[in-house]
C-alpha cells in the first residue's frame, strides 16, 4: 500500500496541524476542505487512509464515508471520523456506515497519530490477527482470511476487516472469554478507558452476520461485565 493520507476538514487551521503532523511522521497528505472535494480525491489518489471531519458544510462526513464504502475502488480505504459531537448516536452512525475509528475534537495530535499508525497497520491487505500458525477451522467453522470472510457448513458471511479480526481473536481462544479490554488493544491497537462502545458497536455488527448463518446457534456470548466468548 502506499504511504498517502487523504485530510478532509473544513477548517483549514485543524486541517494544516493535521497535514504538517502527519508530513513529520513520513506520510504524504492531500487535503480536500469540502466533502465534494474529499471524495473525489479519494477515488482519485486511493490513499492509504482518510482522516474525515464530520461537520462540513453541503456535504457532510457520514455521507463522504457512506460513497466512499459503496464505491468498489474505495470500499476497502480505512477511515479515521473526527467530530466536535461527542454523542453515542453520531459515533454509532459511523461505525454502521463503515467508519474503522472515531476520534472527538479537540484531541491531542499525538493520539492521532497512535491511531493512524494502528489503523495502517491493522488494515495492511490481510487482517493482522492472521497467521500461519493460527487455527483455520474447528468443526463447521473455517475462517478465510483473504476474503475477510467466515464459512459456518455450508453458508458463508463477509465481514468487514475489524469484524473479521474481532471474530479471528474470539476464535483462537473459543471457549475462553476475551475481555474488551483486551480486544480494544489487540484490535485498534490502544485502550482508551471510555470507548467500550466502540466494541459493542462492532459486536453487534458481527453477531448479526454470523446468526445469519448459524442456523440457529448463538456462537457469541457476551460475559457482562468482562467481554466476549465464542462458543464451539
Amino acid at each position: 500500500m502506499n504511504n498517502k493520507i487523504l485530510v478532509v476538514d473544513d477548517d483549514i487551521s485543524i486541517n494544516e496541524l493535521i497535514k504538517v503532523n502527519l508530513e513529520l511522521a513520513g506520510y504524504q497528505v492531500v487535503q480536500a476542505f469540502d466533502g465534494i472535494k474529499g471524495f473525489a480525491l479519494a477515488k482519485q489518489e486511493l490513499p492509504s487512509l482518510v482522516v474525515l471531519d464530520v461537520m462540513m458544510p453541503e456535504v457532510d462526513g457520514f455521507t463522504v464515508a457512506k460513497r466512499i464504502r459503496e464505491n468498489d475502488e474505495t470500499k476497502n480505504i480505512p477511515i479515521i471520523m473526527l467530530t466536535a459531537l461527542s454523542q453515542l448516536n453520531d459515533k454509532v452512525n459511523g461505525f454502521n456506515i463503515g467508519v474503522d475509528d472515531y476520534l472527538v475534537k479537540p484531541f491531542e495530535i499525538e493520539e492521532l497519530l497512535v491511531r493512524v499508525r494502528a489503523l495502517l497497520k491493522r488494515t495492511n491487505q490481510i487482517p493482522k490477527s492472521a497467521s500461519v500458525r493460527d487455527l483455520q477451522s474447528i468443526g463447521e467453522i473455517t475462517l478465510l482470511p483473504e476474503q475477510y470472510s467466515v464459512r459456518i457448513g455450508n453458508k458463508q458471511a463477509k465481514l468487514t476487516p475489524i469484524e473479521f479480526d474481532i471474530f479471528n481473536l474470539l476464535f483462537q481462544n473459543h471457549g475462553n472469554m476475551v475481555s474488551s479490554a483486551k480486544l480494544l488493544k489487540e484490535i485498534w491497537g490502544y485502550s482508551p478507558d471510555d470507548d467500550i462502545e466502540t466494541i459493542r458497536v462492532h459486536i453487534r455488527h458481527l453477531r448479526s452476520k454470523i446468526d445469519k448463518i448459524s442456523d440457529g446457534k448463538k456462537y457469541i456470548e457476551t460475559i457482562y461485565g468482562g467481554g466476549y466468548k465464542l462458543n464451539i
